[in-house]
């Protein structure tokens, strides 16, 4: 099991080492011709057949991240995230070509303490198609590190910073056509804590939004192109977390699941590109919320429902006093019945009536009666 500190190994991404800098591509900012293929892709709209995938699954697992930090002296942390683009199903029988951060969505959340010194690597797999890089909202730095990272495929680039202040953050692609690539997976959370930490919890969750603008309809079986002109009228084929359908629902990789009277902190990220998150558990509510992942501040109490904007964070805990399923959803509703939003927690136990009783009948006089 790694240390509590910096980024988790999984089978699909890897810490690595200091390396030796490679080439680099030299693109900066936000404006350029669209990517190789782009145009040809989203000019032919005809149904094609699924494709052959690389990997099972592009979902990110929401309990696949960092420990929280004990110590309380900074540290310095050697990062890597390797780019990788990889054909996937969003649902079962629709592929897409996905751009990822460690082949999952959203790429794997990095936590460090204030004051910590991250020694970080990019590195473009080589056998990508396109130049990447990463732009890191927790840093104080030109274009958020992304002009020092950018790297041609087979390449790697690397940076140092320091952590400056505390707060759950986006990372990003933010090469030209960043909102092409953030569609098609690159975000992530970069979590700094406090000097004291965050409060403790029973359980943590990382969940990611963002939209899918395709050239076939939702659903539609076969292999779905990306689609400029979509993208550009703000209409999404999908909205997910993690990347795919339904992803860490009931009928899909979930439920989570807690025991009745755990606590459980939920860490948010929306890559967007476009769409606000309207970020609300179904059943239950945040019993503490920081907007805009400030977790150094003061948390709002008791918060049913969010707005977490593109290219922002938010963090929120929530209690579970009776047995329930937890539906985690964007409350923009059209979002989770027709797009794909949704993600589910269980929560086990003994049953509390006096607190929720859904067998009640109306024979009860018990508690008090209301006119």
């Amino acid at each position: 099991m790694p240390n509590s500190d910096g980024i988790l190994a999984t089978t699909r991404r890897r810490l690595l080492g200091a390396l030796g800098a490679g080439g680099t591509a030299s693109l900066a900012g936000c404006v350029a011709a669209p990517d190789a293929g782009d145009v040809a892709e989203e000019a032919d709209t005809t149904t094609r057949p699924a494709r052959e995938t690389d990997v099972d699954s592009v979902a990110a697992d929401p309990t696949d991240i960092p420990e929280p930090i004990g110590r309380d002296e900074p540290a310095t942390h050697e990062i890597t995230l390797e780019v990788e683009e990889v054909t996937a199903e969003i649902e079962p029988g629709v592929t897409f070509d996905y751009m990822t951060f460690g082949g999952q969505v959203p790429g794997p959340m990095v936590r460090v303490r204030r004051g910590d010194t991250v020694e970080f690597t990019m590195e473009n797999l080589p056998d990508n198609a396109m130049p990447h890089n990463v732009d890191f909202h927790a840093i104080y730095g030109t274009g958020g590190g992304s002009v020092a990272t950018t790297a041609a495929p087979g390449a790697e680039n690397k940076m140092r910073f320091r952590a400056e202040y505390p707060g759950a953050y986006i990372y990003h692609c933010a090469v030209p056509n960043l909102d092409y690539h953030i569609s098609a997976g690159m975000f992530g959370m970069i979590l700094v804590e406090p000097e004291a930490g965050l409060p403790a919890v029973d359980h943590e969750f990382y969940v990611g939004q963002h939209e899918l603008y395709t050239d076939q309809p939702t659903g539609q079986a076969g292999h779905h192109a990306f689609d400029m002109e979509s993208m550009a009228a703000e209409n999404p084929s999908y909205v997910l977390l993690n990347g795919e359908k339904y992803a860490y629902a009931a009928d899909r990789y979930g439920p989570l699941e807690v025991e009745t009277g755990d606590t459980a902190r939920v860490y948010m990220v929306t890559g967007g590109p476009n769409l606000t998150s309207n970020f609300h558990p179904i059943g239950n509510v945040w019993s503490e919320a920081w907007p805009n992942g400030a977790v150094a501040s003061t948390p709002d109490e008791f918060v049913q429902t969010m707005a977490v904007p593109p290219g922002s964070c938010f963090v929120g805990t929530m209690d579970f006093p009776v047995p329930e399923r937890v539906k985690l959803v964007d409350h923009a509703l059209s979002r989770v019945a027709r797009k794909g939003l949704m993600a589910e927690i269980d929560a086990v136990g003994e049953e509390r009536p006096d607190t929720f009783d859904p067998g009640f009948d109306g024979t009860d006089h018990a508690a008090p009666h209301y006119e």
